[in-house]
This record gives C-alpha cells, sequence and structure tokens, in this order.
C-alpha cells in the first residue's frame, strides 16, 4: 500500500547542506548511490521559488530533502 503525503506519520527527512552547489553536487551524486531525483521538472524549486532544494527517494521508498541556505532577498 502506497503512504501518501498527506498521511499521518513520517514523510521525509529534510538535511541543510552548506551551498546550493553541494545541492546540485549530491543530486548529481544521488543516483549513482540508489536514490532517484523527485520532481525533476521543477528542480531545484519544487518547494517554491525561494526554496533551493533537491527531493530524493530510495529504492524502499525512504525521501529525502537536501536544502540549501536562503539567501538574501534581492532589493
Amino acid at each position: 500500500m502506497a503512504v501518501s503525503g498527506r498521511s499521518p506519520g513520517l514523510n521525509h527527512l529534510a538535511f541543510h547542506v552548506e551551498s546550493r552547489a553541494m545541492v546540485d553536487t549530491l543530486a548529481e551524486r544521488a543516483p549513482r548511490h540508489g536514490w532517484t531525483l523527485l520532481f525533476p521538472q521543477r528542480h531545484p524549486h519544487a518547494g517554491g521559488e525561494r526554496h533551493y532544494a533537491a527531493y530524493l527517494e530510495d529504492a524502499d521508498g525512504f525521501e529525502v530533502e537536501l536544502v540549501a541556505p536562503e539567501t538574501s532577498p534581492r532589493t
């Protein structure tokens, strides 16, 4: 039975990484370690325009989010 992202329980774990470049590097290397990029058509802004992250899933259905630090808004 597939679990919906709206069901009770853990949906995914999020990890803060040091930079956008690190998000990109980890997302690029992830398939070599059994992870698939989720939402590739919206990557790296699947969480919104100001949210830079990679959403990954492994063969067992575990999901992780790798989040870059928020950048200052331009004025």
